[in-house]
């Protein structure tokens, strides 16, 4: 049987928020993109400068202090505005920033989303980089956006994968969660997850071995999910019987999730992955799912366009 729902809405799935995620960690990737910015981090010691810096606006004179503005140049779910904190502070701080907008809005093109003023100089040395983060978190909140939309009124849920960029996981779920989405497991940590590839290795692909392979999972970690990838009907019932949370169709049919989704009942969570677009969703979504995870929504997401708009004083 299911265990409660209680235990699914801690274990299952969640929406990262923005206070689950470490600043600390944080910071160490926005000095990541300013150093390889003004000093190159990256490149072998031949090709660095010997002293990290600006070139331009060393070279340009400026006005002590200016005004800037964050726009939407077309419509989108904005995220990462809390980054914009991060990255002036940074780069040297004293700046001060109005937020027009909360992440998680949708925004129409030419929408104001913050005023920025400080220092003229921390502010043309931060832009890239304040504008990489928007733009990057922005696109797969629009996309989640997109895919949650496709469901309807489903309860079906659309969860994320571990198909994000390397170092960047955190804050692409807590964007996937912005766009309307919920988060699949975090990492290799938090839950037995037996793929293909796992029962491949063990050669457990046979009922009884794939049964035995459930049951060891469950007594070396009971107190974590266990999900078990299938990928044909008869891999069901061994997996049931050896008492697995979730079973996850791998490129099922919409018949054959049908039958599965039948097969199963109330006894396990089911999760269908593979094939699944803007087009497939709503055939997807009446099919009685509990879950339909999309590695998509992260890996093929478009960057929003989104411009600092200097101002004239």
């Amino acid at each position: 049987m299911k265990r409660s729902d209680e235990f699914a809405r801690t274990h299952l799935f969640r929406r990262l928020a923005w206070d689950d995620l470490d600043t600390d960690f944080l910071r160490k990737q926005i000095e990541l993109a300013r150093n390889e910015d003004l000093g190159g981090a990256g490149l072998k010691a031949s090709l660095l400068p010997a002293i990290p810096r600006d070139v331009t606006t060393i070279g340009v004179p400026l006005q002590k202090m200016a005004t800037a503005e964050l726009v939407a140049r077309e419509p989108l779910h904005i995220c990462g505005l809390p980054l914009v904190l991060l990255v002036l502070e940074i780069y040297g701080g004293d700046v001060e920033v109005d937020f027009a907008v909360s992440d998680g809005e949708k925004v129409s093109a030419g929408t104001p989303l913050a005023s920025l003023r400080g220092p003229s100089a921390t502010l043309l040395q931060a832009e890239r980089v304040l504008l990489n983060f928007l733009q990057h978190l922005s696109g797969i909140s629009s996309k989640t956006a997109q895919y949650v939309a496709a469901l309807g009124n489903s309860p079906t849920r659309l969860l994320d994968t571990r198909k994000t960029t390397p170092g960047w996981r955190a804050l692409e779920k807590y964007a996937v969660a912005q766009g309307g989405g919920w988060n699949h497991r975090l990492g290799l940590f938090d839950r037995v997850m037996l793929k293909d590839n796992h029962l491949a290795a063990d050669q457990s692909t046979a009922s009884e071995r794939l049964e035995n392979a459930v049951r060891r999972a469950r007594e070396t970690e009971p107190e974590l999910i266990i999900e078990v990838e299938v990928d044909h009907l008869e891999q069901i019932p061994p997996v049931i019987e050896a008492g697995a949370d979730v079973v996850m169709f791998d490129n099922f049919s919409i018949e054959e999730l049908r039958q599965g989704v039948e097969m199963i009942g109330d006894r396990a969570y089911t999760e269908a992955s593979g094939n699944v677009t803007l087009e497939t969703l709503p055939e997807l979504a009446d099919l009685g799912l509990d879950f339909i995870s999309c590695g998509a929504i992260t890996h093929q997401s478009r960057w929003k366009d989104i411009a600092l708009d200097w101002k004239t004083t």
